[in-house]
């Protein structure tokens, strides 16, 4: 839209909320009252905001826990084996397995496409038989517990789309962001923390991997109050959480009462809904002070859950650290907690960088399962775990037998999910004896995303937000559900 439209739209609504009166206002108002601006307190176990109507039915899941792998886990060294291409090392792909798919400008110019036979092993495990690569031995431990799909595809093919893909549902920026949805549907269980909380971590697999960027946890055109807060892995969590020196906490709590005293009075003149998310979120920070110091020290939990997430877990802003972290969040109420763990773009030298992936992210992964599981919280989590693409058969650039790298692999790839609404013991989908193709059961991103948010009681067709004359939602015009996955 042209900016001096979107300006003057922009002030036709805020001239519509102030001519009409007390209906608008009163309506705003009374959202900031249910979102717990008038009194403060943990409500855990207690829906707060959230549109009338939703969920659409019985939800299996109250939350989600998304362990996104960034940069595109390769699924032939975990996930998906095929031993019979140990007999084609080296050979060109044939034409009529790659069927002329769109490479990347990385391979785009190789001259040969040559087959790079995995040199890890795979093994079965649990009463499902599920086959898992050698570098998982923890994840093989609750190969039971989880559905592993083999036959994920997307349409993007570079880094940047894929990841934004997943998120918002869009390969284009701007969109609002999937926990940005679940939050805006469903509201929290907890005033005193975040409903959207994102934590980053970085692979010891590759330390120059694919960037991050806000806007993946951004509202898009949603009211902003619905965003992620990202939690840093130094010092406060979240800045300015601290009181500054010299001011104590009724000081701090005097401040804020006369600042939305202030702001209260604007949002009367304009009715612009932005300042109250200014006020709600002044509130949410002050409440904040308490609850997020209490949520980030582990040292009171026992030595045998620390030790179930390993060696890394008391580091702050590791992997099993935001593991840990994440159990803590689901039990105190916050509704989505996204975890985006860097390092698996793995162009060279892949079989050197994801086992580092690996011993970053097995035992943590693992263990979340079983720490939600013992506490009686699986039952009603919804995990997922993956990246934004797969990886190719075919060595990019120089192949040996211990050395190869893969690109970028929209056709087929892997993702397992766990807990609330998900089989358990089920392998989904196959691929062709290359990993190249989808042979059973394609899945989607449309169709993942249809399914987790139909595990969480919402039918995807009408969690819907009205934005420049046209109803958007995370699915867009597309999203089937995955009843083979789905207990």
């Amino acid at each position: 839209m042209d900016p001096i439209l979107q300006l003057q739209d922009a002030i036709n609504r805020r001239n519509f909320l102030k001519r009409s009166g007390g209906l608008g206002l009163t309506a705003l108002f009374s959202l900031l009252g249910a979102d717990g601006l008038a009194s403060s307190g943990p409500t855990s176990g207690k829906r707060v905001g959230g549109l009338p109507g939703v969920p659409h039915f019985k939800a299996k899941a109250k939350r989600v826990i998304y362990l996104f792998q960034s940069g595109a886990p390769s699924q032939m060294e975990l996930f998906d084996p095929k031993p019979g291409l140990e007999v084609k090392m080296g050979e060109d792909l044939p034409d009529s397995i790659r069927n002329g798919q769109r490479l990347t400008g990385m391979t785009s110019g190789q001259a040969k496409f040559p087959v790079a036979p995995s040199v890890y092993k795979f093994e079965r495990h649990g009463q499902s038989g599920m086959q898992l690569s050698e570098l998982l031995p923890h994840m093989a431990t609750v190969a039971d517990e989880i559905t592993l799909i083999n036959s994920m595809w997307t349409d993007a093919i570079n880094h940047d789309p894929a990841v934004t893909f997943f998120q918002t549902g869009s390969q284009i920026a701007g969109r609002p962001s999937i926990g940005s949805w679940l939050t805006y549907g469903l509201g929290t269980e907890n005033r005193d923390l975040p409903s959207y909380v994102v934590l980053t971590s970085t692979g010891t697999g590759r330390k120059d991997d694919q960037p991050l960027y806000d806007r993946l946890w951004g509202s898009g055109f949603i009211p902003t109050q619905y965003q992620g807060v990202k939690f840093r892995n130094q010092g406060d969590p979240v800045l300015f959480l601290s009181d500054p020196d010299g001011v104590d906490r009724t000081t701090r709590r005097d401040m804020l009462d006369d600042l939305m005293a202030l702001n209260k009075m604007k949002l009367a003149k304009t009715g612009d809904p932005e300042i109250g998310t200014r006020i709600s979120q002044y509130e949410l920070a002050f409440r904040m002070q308490t609850s997020v110091p209490d949520l980030t020290d582990i040292s009171k939990e026992p030595s045998s859950v620390l030790e179930m997430y390993g060696p890394e877990v008391k580091r702050p802003g590791s992997y099993a650290y935001n593991c840990l972290l994440a159990r803590r969040l689901a039990e105190r109420g916050v509704r989505f907690v996204q975890l985006f763990h860097m390092g698996w773009d793995q162009h060279f030298d892949l079989p050197r960088a994801i086992k580092g992936q690996t011993y970053d992210t097995d035992q943590p992964s693992a263990a979340l399962i079983k720490d939600l599981k013992q506490r009686g919280l699986l039952d009603d989590t919804l995990i997922v775990w993956g990246g934004e693409f797969g990886r190719t058969v075919y060595s990019q650039g120089t192949l040996t037998k211990e050395n190869y790298g893969r690109d970028h692999h929209p056709r087929c790839f892997s993702v397992w999910l766990a807990g609330a609404g998900i089989k358990k013991g089920v392998t989904y989908g196959k691929t062709d004896d290359y990993c190249y193709n989808i042979l059973e059961n394609p899945v989607s991103v449309h169709d993942l995303h249809a399914t987790m948010l139909n595990i969480l009681g919402i039918d995807h067709t009408r969690l819907t937000y009205r934005y420049q004359g046209r109803d958007f939602r995370l699915t867009d015009v597309f999203g089937e559900l995955v009843p083979g996955i789905m207990a």
